[in-house]
């Protein structure tokens, strides 16, 4: 469904996208890994077309997001939905304002049909009857699934989670994550899922992208990645504080790799 080639950005002096290449299969989970600072949340907005490389391509169902004129683009947006990782919910609306928004803004769909569209994406993330709460009046969990109730209100084709399970407790977690999989059937759409939360990707990929300073390390199924013999791979899905991977960019040894190897 999407394609990505050649892709590069950079911010000043620091590559974030390193002549990527990688494509995200219609009707699979992909996972986008990495630490923080590895490019994950600059290649998701790249493939929604929110930013443009500096050099590259990145396909929709065969066409390139970044030559697109603007009013393309926003048609072709209308296709692809989006959980932002603090939900970005709007204050001052109630929930059902919220999720009937996009159909307000993008539609002319008769009132009550809009009604019964936010009951039913209500239902489907388990929070019917939630209609007139205020966000404030949410927990952390439930106003996930209040966003992901918004971000499959138009019937997307494809749906982008910017780190559903950030900030959840485990039992949370655990919810978001079985809705992104039960979604991703019932509905037979494609999800790309930006994450550095290891357990919750194993439960919930089929395919799993591993980004390390603007490069992709290492790409495939939860088995191959758990059976990686890349050091890298093995140190950040085990956790652990030594090894190739450096704490911080300014790390010295890291440094020294970049300017004299």
């Amino acid at each position: 469904m999407i394609k990505v080639e050649n892709l590069v950005k950079r911010y000043g002096s620091l590559m974030v996208s390193n002549n990527l290449n990688c494509h995200f299969e219609k009707g699979k989970i992909t996972v986008i890994l990495g630490g923080s600072g590895s490019g994950k949340t600059s290649l998701l907005r790249q493939v929604t077309g929110l930013e443009k490389p500096d050099s590259g391509s990145v396909y929709f169902n065969g066409l390139d997001l970044t030559t697109m004129g603007r009013k393309k683009l926003y048609d072709t947006r209308k296709k692809m939905g989006m959980l932002f990782q603090g939900s970005a919910l709007f204050n001052y609306l109630n929930i059902f304002e919220n999720i009937a928004f996009p159909l307000r803004e993008h539609t002319k769909i008769a009132d009550n049909i809009i009604k019964t569209i936010v009951t039913m994406k209500l239902e489907m993330v388990g929070l019917r009857g939630t209609e007139k709460l205020m966000p404030s009046q949410l927990s952390g969990g439930m106003t996930k699934r209040v966003g992901l109730a918004r971000a499959i209100v138009m019937d997307p084709e494809i749906i982008f989670y910017d780190e559903p399970t950030s900030g959840l407790d485990p039992i949370s977690t655990g919810v978001i994550d079985k809705l992104i999989k039960d979604l991703n059937q019932a509905l037979n759409i494609t999800s790309v899922v930006v994450s550095h939360d290891i357990k919750s990707c194993f439960r919930i990929a089929d395919n799993i992208i591993i980004l390390f300073y603007g490069d992709i390390i290492a790409e495939g199924t939860v088995e191959e990645i758990k059976n990686s013999k890349d050091l890298r791979v093995k140190q950040f899905i085990n956790g652990e504080p030594e090894g190739p991977i450096p704490f911080t960019r300014t790390d010295k040894n890291y440094l020294d790799e970049i300017l004299f190897d």
